[in-house]
């Protein structure tokens, strides 16, 4: 007897194999932890919300080879009461991805999803580290990492440099 295809789709196995997932994140690591608390003990008995001023950018880069890409998000912290630091943080966290995307969308895939990918880990991070230095933890809000691309983009049509992504 020979064998019977009840859903009409023949040879539907061999053509619809699944696509290559379009971003795979080989490793994601620390690259430069810094905490500073130069007002210590005052600073960590605060009456008073500190000022935060939070700066994010995104780097991206391509290996030798062109096959790995390394992604890193900088994340510089600086909290102020009144006229003194409470405290400073900065972070470098980076990841080793290849895409699976057309050269046309390589950059915003970089520049954008990669780092929507590792925001979850850059925030515990974040949060962690001032809750050890002695401050409630810090939880940053999601990062339009879209309009952090578009201004980088607008910098450079206009011939100012805006990193090495």
């Amino acid at each position: 007897m020979a064998d019977e295809n009840t859903t009409g789709a023949q040879g539907a196995t061999e053509q619809q194999q699944p696509a290559a997932n379009p971003i795979t994140i080989h490793t994601q690591y620390i690259k430069d932890l810094s905490f500073e608390n130069p007002n210590a003990p005052e600073s960590v008995a605060l009456q008073q919300q500190p000022k935060i001023n939070i700066d994010v950018d995104v780097e991206a880069r391509t290996t030798q080879d062109q096959k790995l890409h390394e992604v890193t998000i900088k994340i510089n912290v600086k909290a102020d009461v009144g006229e003194k630091v409470a405290f400073i943080a900065e972070l470098q966290y980076g990841c080793v991805v290849t895409l699976n995307v057309s050269d046309e969308h390589r950059l915003p895939v970089l520049m954008i999803e990669v780092p929507r990918l590792l925001f979850p880990y850059v925030r515990k991070i974040i949060a962690d580290l001032t809750s050890d230095g002695g401050f409630p933890p810090l939880m940053m809000q999601q990062i339009d990492f879209a309009d952090l691309f578009r201004k980088k983009f607008a910098q450079r049509m206009d011939g100012q440099p805006a990193g090495n992504a």
